[in-house]
């Protein structure tokens, strides 16, 4: 069925008209805006991370917020976290299911005292902080903006592409947030980032090929979580085309066609739903 590592040979890449409208708009509007939130997913803290952020969002203050920590494989990600902090970054560790937003709006106040400082020395008023939150599709910017207001401020969708357009929504009399869609970049030239980010479902599913994302999947588990592959599917070792995996998985969760003959279309989607639902458990696949 597959060659081995065919998941290379398909490339992805996705930047739908939005994005650069998005992209554009930011720019547009980025004279108004104080501090960034800039936001990305625990489980990939490296490959959530814009490519071309600096130059989206110049020199202001940046704040980075990691959100789903609930479900990364916390030594891996912090060993990646404690690199940010030493290269300057604010970094603000979020599980958006039970952790609270207190030490980031303290961090944003502190940030947005020291504007106002400089506001004062030029005889201007102090203000309320604009703040731009951006980061990539489905990484949680939605869920972190309810959870700052305390009630439902805006839609939630686990799809990429749920936010189509810049709209401010007001945390409280501190701070005003300007939220934006979620954005990639015009070319994935780093496929292994690509398919990281399309295994978390940051990439329209649509387009994939779905055999491809699913093999890298079991191939990373094989590299990084051999355990949890072998009590997730009784899989010891991958075999070169796939097929024998494939073969195991299908056997063991009933995906079979006529004449009991395993069905690898249903088999992927086993494996890309078993990783999008959490079954194999905290995991980070940065490195």
């Amino acid at each position: 069925m597959k060659e081995e590592n065919s998941f290379q040979k398909t490339n992805i890449n996705w930047f739908p008209g939005h994005m650069a409208k998005t992209k554009r708009e930011i720019r547009e509007q980025l004279n108004l805006i104080d501090i960034v939130y800039e936001v990305i997913d625990a489980r990939m803290p490296k490959s959530s991370m814009i490519v071309d952020i600096d130059d989206l969002v110049k020199d202001k203050p940046r704040i980075l917020i990691v959100t789903k920590m609930d479900l990364c494989d916390s030594i891996e990600t912090n060993k990646i976290l404690n690199e940010y902090e030493k290269e300057g970054y604010r970094v603000i560790p979020i599980d958006l299911i039970s952790g609270n937003t207190n030490k980031l709006l303290e961090i944003t106040k502190e940030v947005m005292n020291e504007i106002n400082s400089k506001r004062g020395e030029k005889g201007l008023k102090e203000r309320a902080a604009r703040v731009l939150i951006v980061g990539i599709p489905n990484v949680g910017k939605s869920t972190l903006i309810n959870r700052l207001v305390g009630k439902k401020a805006v839609g939630v969708g686990n799809t990429p592409g749920f936010t189509k357009s810049l709209s401010w929504v007001r945390i409280n009399k501190d701070v005003e947030l300007l939220d934006s869609p979620g954005i990639l970049w015009p070319k994935l030239e780093d496929q292994e980032r690509a398919h990281i980010l399309a295994a978390f479902s940051s990439i329209k599913e649509e387009i994939l090929n779905v055999d491809d994302i699913a093999c890298f999947i079991l191939r990373k588990l094989q590299e990084l979580y051999p355990d949890k592959l072998k009590e997730r599917y009784g899989i010891e070792e991958l075999d070169e085309d796939y097929i024998e995996a494939y073969e195991t998985i299908g056997k063991r969760r009933g995906a079979l066609s006529k004449g009991g003959i395993v069905d690898y279309e249903k088999v992927s989607n086993i494996i890309l739903n078993d990783f999008k639902n959490g079954y194999f458990g905290k995991i980070t696949l940065d490195r």
